[in-house]
């Protein structure tokens, strides 16, 4: 599925696309964001793809939606 990730007033946040859902992003595997998951504050976590660590928000990327 493909989500914006993008830095708010308050932090990170992720667009799903399909969805037409953001939610605030409340915990990351990996301090640079990408690799690991994502977990969104509606639960859902979600596995982003390995990009180097200098990417600049916003940035949309193919992930998908681990299940729960």
């Amino acid at each position: 599925m493909r989500v914006t990730i993008s830095r708010t007033d308050v932090g990170l946040s992720a667009y799903i696309h399909k969805k037409d859902l953001e939610e605030p992003i409340i915990s990351v595997e990996h301090k640079s964001l990408w690799g690991g998951f994502i977990l969104l504050k509606n639960g859902w976590q979600i596995a982003l793809p390995d990009l180097s660590q200098n990417r600049r928000l916003p940035v949309t990327v193919d992930a998908r939606r681990l299940s729960s």
